[in-house]
């Protein structure tokens, strides 16, 4: 981490970890998935220290605030410094967490039972 004054969004998010690649941070911001200040984002758009980042991607919806910048990847320990989630956005993502696992939704691979009933189910034997 330098120090800097602005970063790319995409570059920041994929620092941050919130994204595998830098690619899928710069589609998610092309697709409207996240916002700066209030306005939605585009790959290009600058992130300063104290800006208010809402970002959703396959693991929920996320409001932050960002507390430091880099464009290097690194350890998720360290990534994790980079910002500070709000309360009500780390309630919301375990709440609807815990919402998914009531629903009976299956985790992880299904086993040759369940295979063997989701075929039956679409009438495919």
């Amino acid at each position: 981490m330098r120090g800097m004054d602005r970063v790319r969004i995409d570059k920041w998010l994929w620092a941050a970890r919130f994204f595998k690649t830098r690619a899928l941070a710069a589609r998610a911001c092309e697709l409207g998935r996240t916002e700066s200040n209030g306005i939605t984002a585009k790959p290009a758009r600058e992130v300063r220290v104290g800006d208010q980042l809402k970002i959703k991607n396959d693991s929920g919806e996320f409001q932050v605030e960002v507390l430091i910048l880099s464009e290097i990847r690194g350890p998720a320990a360290v990534a994790q410094t980079l910002y500070r989630e709000t309360d009500a956005s780390r309630e919301a993502r375990l709440k609807a967490a815990e919402e998914r696992k009531s629903e009976g939704f299956l985790e992880g691979k299904p086993s040759k039972r369940d295979r063997r009933e989701l075929e039956r189910f679409r009438g495919r034997f």
